[in-house]
């Protein structure tokens, strides 16, 4: 017997001088994939509810922005994702005057479970 597997048997002994089958799950399974189809609902129902009838003040959007993302955060933890994953909500307020904006993100991505709901609200009252 290797020291390594020495090692790896006392670390899993508990204290009833019994082994213990350390399975941790690192990758969520294909059933546990993030749901786009209810993350964009959860969007675009968050995005009309507080924008509707607004109006651009700068003013009020970075507490308004702020608002939109908690909100979205937590009903996509409570309809489609496990504790043991992490999402990531930005929100980005902006008057419309003929000019385009873009926004990027860069992070870490696992093309086999990794994916993104979006979404934007246009307002008639800009």
């Amino acid at each position: 017997m290797s020291i390594i597997n020495e090692v790896e048997k006392t670390v899993a002994i508990d204290d009833n001088n019994t082994l213990q089958d350390h399975n941790f799950q690192i990758r969520p399974s294909h059933n546990q994939k993030f749901n786009t189809h209810i993350a964009k609902e959860a969007i675009q129902e968050t995005l009309q509810k507080y924008l509707k009838d607004k109006e651009y003040s700068q003013i009020e959007a970075e507490p308004l922005s702020t608002t939109i993302a908690k909100e979205i955060k937590d009903k996509l933890k409570d309809h489609c994702l496990e504790n043991r994953y992490k999402s990531m909500v930005q929100v980005v307020l902006g008057e419309r005057h003929g000019a385009g904006t873009r926004v990027g993100a860069r992070c870490i991505w696992d093309a086999d479970t990794d994916t993104q709901a979006s979404d934007k609200f246009l307002n008639v009252n800009s």
